[in-house]
């Protein structure tokens, strides 16, 4: 069989620069039109203090005119006094910076999740010695070569916009009282509590040497593992043998272990942590059952698109069929996930918990897309995939995957705009553009990974399993 190799042609990369500029058009769009946020105008000040009520619950929202000019600066350390700044630096960037932020937040861990899938879903196939997956495992294996970008984007924008994103990044929260001996304010008692696990080995408040520390230790590992597996699976495809195979699946055993602690880890870190007053024990599954089902929708959509443009010719029905059984099994999954959590919020009704429900079911910004997240990530694609056949016609595929793709953007959204913004949190061109931009340079990324190496792996072990593979 001669080798299939995907051409990155010239007019899809126009077209994919097309979608970017329109993309950047309506970011510049929404920077001069922001809409959808009445106090924007203002500055963050607002904002800051909808975050402060939001985050904690019960907490008592004390913020006055200093820390929200603390808020405004960007940078990673706020004033220990606690004193007054000047007016000019309490509205810095305005209330569309902060809000860019957010969005580059949002974009930033959602992109994270869909690169780490890829990796995911390939060691998965390796660990688990499937063979049906062996013609589409270049495809996930490709989406791991964004986590260097990611990188470079997610440190970047904690660094930057920190202050707008994570309420525990101030430092007049942990200090009981000011140098003058008077009474802080804006002490934090639980916030405090927590200040080894951002801070260590330095003082609350300080600079958060360990959080920075195990972000860049993930991707170091996560970086480390994917191109060690990925040169043993190119040596695999030049020289054959089963030799390569079981150093692949050796690796691939260890990046799940190590992905099963740090995906846990990275959804405290990253986005629970923002609603810092607030925690789930389940967050951490919730955050992997997003990011598989969303994973799983991107893997089967170039997967179907690279058969309609003539490549992948070896892929069946069959082998669509399987992935189609994925996202309908794994859309079920994210609902059990999220009905576990809100039902148990639900009926125990213990203000600090039930207060995360509240701000997005009870507020008019988010309680129409709380339902939204549940119809494009639950009701859509269960009533769509539940026949045979719709998991077997492209069309189908297509618009389930889409909508998946979408609706779970929407559901990282949930999870970190209320939680920043408050009441202050809008949806319109700002978001709309971001997520375009971002997903133009990741499909052009993945793309570019995909063109530089044989589409099918043809000295795979289960190559003629997967040729025969039937359901």
């Amino acid at each position: 069989m001669a080798k299939e190799r995907f051409e990155f042609t010239t007019g899809l990369k126009k077209k994919l620069y097309l979608v970017a500029i329109i993309g950047f058009v309506l970011l510049l769009v929404g920077a001069i039109f922001p809409g959808g946020s009445h106090e924007e105008a203002a500055g963050d000040h607002e904002g800051t203090e909808q975050h402060d009520a939001g985050a904690s619950g019960d907490h008592e929202t004390n913020t006055s005119d200093d820390h929200s000019g603390d808020d405004a600066h960007g940078g990673m350390i706020s004033d220990e006094s606690g004193e007054e700044h000047e007016a000019g630096e309490a509205d810095h960037g305005g209330g569309w910076l902060k809000r860019l932020g957010i969005n580059l937040w949002i974009n930033n861990v959602y992109f994270v999740g869909l690169g780490l899938i890829g990796i995911f879903f390939f060691t998965l196939q390796y660990a688990s010695q499937a063979g049906w997956s062996t013609y589409l495992l270049r495809v996930p294996l490709a989406m791991g070569s964004w986590l260097p970008y990611a990188f470079v984007l997610m440190i970047a924008t904690f660094f930057i916009f920190g202050h707008d994103i994570f309420h525990w990044t101030h430092s007049d929260l942990y200090n009981k009282f000011l140098p003058n001996g008077d009474l802080n304010t804006h002490f934090d008692a639980l916030i405090a509590g927590k200040s080894t696990y951002f801070f260590l080995p330095l003082e609350g408040g300080s600079f958060p040497v360990f959080f920075v520390l195990r972000m860049t230790l993930f991707f170091g590992v996560w970086y480390w593992l994917f191109k060690k597996i990925k040169s043993l699976a190119m040596a695999e495809d030049e020289l054959g043998g089963d030799s390569y195979w079981f150093k692949i699946r050796k690796f691939s055993a260890i990046f799940l272990v190590v992905f099963a602690v740090t995906s846990s880890i990275s959804a405290w870190d990253w986005i629970m942590s923002i609603d810092v007053h607030w925690f789930s024990t389940m967050f951490g599954w919730y955050v992997f059952a997003s990011w598989w089902v969303t994973g799983l929708a991107f893997i089967t959509l170039v997967t179907v698109l690279l058969k309609e443009a003539g490549y992948l010719s070896q892929v069946t029905s069959n082998h669509l069929h399987d992935l189609g059984k994925f996202i309908f099994a794994f859309s079920i999954f994210w609902t059990y996930i999220w009905f576990s959590q809100f039902l148990l919020i639900y009926y125990a009704n213990i203000p600090e918990e039930s207060v995360y429900f509240v701000e997005r079911l009870l507020s008019d910004k988010y309680a129409p897309f709380f339902f939204i997240n549940l119809i494009m990530n639950f009701i859509f694609p269960l009533l769509t995939f539940m026949t045979r056949d719709a998991k077997r016609l492209n069309v189908f595929l297509k618009i389930v995957c889409i909508v998946v793709l979408a609706g779970h953007w929407i559901d990282f959204y949930l999870m970190v705009t209320p939680g920043t913004l408050g009441e202050n949190g809008a949806f319109g061109l700002t978001e709309i553009g971001l997520f375009m931009v971002f997903g133009v340079a990741f499909v052009f990324v993945t793309l570019s990974a995909l063109s530089k190496s044989a589409l099918v792996a043809k000295n795979h072990p289960m190559y003629e399993e997967a040729k025969h593979h039937h359901i």
